[in-house]
């Protein structure tokens, strides 16, 4: 894989809690705790009901998981576990 190629979701298994298994197009895999994800009014069913969570499948298109609300999480912040972008809205308000 060269280093222009970005890398993507291929795969994803839910685990216990909001953890799920993913696989990625490098051929990696990784297990990531979606909760500090979930963050915001599109996130709320996903959050509230294990079944919803439970929906999530990968998009093929996008590279990414998705679930049927429309809710989606960026692959580059999965895969290099980056900080949500609600948490750095927080942080330079406190500031």
């Amino acid at each position: 894989m060269t280093t222009e190629q970005l890398v993507r979701i291929r795969s994803v298994e839910t685990l216990t809690g909001y953890r799920v298994r993913l696989g990625f197009t490098d051929g990696s895999l990784r297990e990531v705790d979606l909760e500090r994800y979930l963050h915001g009014p599109i996130f709320e069913a996903i959050r509230s009901d294990p079944q919803v969570f439970r929906s999530v499948k990968v998009d093929k298109r996008m590279g990414t998981i998705v679930w049927p609300n429309g809710a989606d999480i960026d692959p580059d912040v999965l895969y290099y576990d980056l900080t949500p972008a609600w948490m750095d809205i927080e942080l330079a308000l406190a500031v």
